[in-house]
């Protein structure tokens, strides 16, 4: 297929490598900064090390266009990955909407925005979908789906699991899809509980990586309490221990983003970086996922 990246940061970056070198996609590019257009092949290029590291062949090399027009010209498939600003993506999607076959997909990475924000300057909204990765999207498999149109969801679960992902399908929209929120519900209780005085930034971090972040690592959260329930499973875990676990719900925080509480939370990952900086943590960060992707090729998942 021909597919074309909208937004050349570490998201297009990720996305373009995993096309080329797992779904031997012919790979385009397009950004309306030089700079990051000039910036993209290196980006690629390293997350393509790491996929041949995996396993992977390299890819044709991902060609970067000044203009838009000709990043779209032919293309299959668009991923779009501009800031989250929804004006910005209408202006793109205008364009995107005015060079492209009507056969044409086109996905949206988006983080935060719903189906409904999006597709709603769209001319033809039944070929528009959600597909939001997580970062780095070539090394984590999941990616989240909406579309209302059928035959557009299963193009885009094929699509994806034609690179190696694992597409989850939403019953409906909702702001911050799946994962971010219950990434930004687990936040806000790491939040209180640094806000609070209970533990420190870095204590938080070690309490979840040591424990449930190892344990959630293969098996969810639903199965973990199924587990935490003994021969009963999850029907005992409800009777006799929902609740304690409504006692917890109970008193969960709800902290304030104040200068204060921003200052102590910046303080506190300055000392947990011990003096790293951004490439260095990415870089521990990708080795220790390559590690687990390794693992679950001789180990399957619980859930597959």
């Amino acid at each position: 297929m021909n597919v074309t990246i909208l937004g050349c940061g570490l998201i297009g970056a990720s996305w373009a490598a995993l096309f080329a070198a797992v779904g031997r996609h012919r790979v385009r590019a397009w950004d309306p900064s030089a700079t990051a257009r000039a910036a993209f092949p290196e980006k690629v290029a390293r997350a393509e090390s790491q996929l041949i590291e995996l396993g992977a062949e390299a890819g044709e090399p991902v060609a970067v266009f000044e203009r838009i027009e000709e990043a779209l010209w032919g293309t299959d498939w668009v991923q779009e990955n501009a800031p989250e600003k929804t004006e910005l993506k209408a202006q793109l999607f205008s364009h995107v909407e005015a060079a492209v076959t009507r056969e044409c997909i086109i996905a949206s990475s988006t983080s935060s925005f719903t189906w409904s924000q999006l597709a709603s300057g769209l001319k033809h909204t039944d070929r528009f979908v959600i597909a939001h990765p997580f970062n780095p999207p070539h090394l984590v498999p999941l990616v989240e789906l909406y579309s209302p149109n059928a035959a557009t969801l299963d193009a885009a679960v094929k699509f994806f699991s034609g690179v190696g992902r694992v597409p989850v399908c939403m019953k409906k929209e909702a702001t911050g899809h799946i994962g971010n929120r219950l990434a930004s519900a687990l936040w806000r209780e790491a939040v209180h509980i640094v806000a609070d005085g209970i533990a420190s930034v870095e204590d938080v971090d070690r309490v979840l990586i040591h424990g449930p972040g190892l344990r959630w690592s293969v098996i969810g959260t639903h199965l973990g309490y199924h587990l935490g329930g003994g021969d009963g499973g999850i029907e005992h875990y409800l009777r006799h221990l929902g609740p304690s676990q409504e006692r917890r719900w109970s008193t969960l925080g709800n902290p304030k983003l104040t200068n204060e509480v921003c200052e102590a939370l910046t303080a506190g990952v300055q000392a947990e970086v011990r003096g790293r900086d951004i490439a260095q943590l990415e870089e521990q960060r990708d080795r220790q996922l390559m590690e687990i992707l390794r693992l679950r090729r001789e180990h399957p998942t619980i859930d597959e």
